[in-house]
């Protein structure tokens, strides 16, 4: 049987979360690209046996040249909570389909963002279990 490290492993987390999803994001907020600071990555962070909860980070890595801590990532839980193209319903749906029914998920919450460096801002999600 697959833990859940194994059912969540960088290829899988790439699948749900693809590198051009960060492009798409920039392009439909400011038209290009290329104006985004940071590049988004889904990272797994474990199961909360407590709590009966997943936790995935939004990590915001900030691109060569540009400055992440010059950018207001403390408004971004907000944002990313309802815009289409980041897609937290879809995504969350899509780690339940991942579950194949070890579990449902029955709600989700994305929390405040962490400065883990200069260079490395962290979105936590909480997926809570059934």
């Amino acid at each position: 049987m697959k833990t859940l490290n194994d059912l969540f492993n960088d290829e899988v987390l790439t699948d749900l979360f693809p590198p051009q999803r960060t492009n798409d994001f920039f392009e439909a907020l400011f038209g290009d690209a290329d104006e985004g600071a940071y590049d988004i990555h889904l990272r797994f962070g474990g199961h909360d046996e407590t709590t009966n909860s997943l936790k995935f980070f939004l990590d915001l890595v900030e691109r060569p040249g540009c400055c992440l801590a010059c950018n207001l990532t403390y408004g971004l839980p907000e944002v990313f909570s309802r815009h289409p193209v980041i897609n937290i319903k879809g995504l969350v749906a899509d780690i339940e389909k991942i579950l194949a029914g070890r579990a449902r998920c029955t709600d989700w919450r994305l929390g405040t963002t962490i400065q883990q460096s200069s260079g490395l801002h962290s979105i936590p999600l909480t997926i809570q279990l059934a």
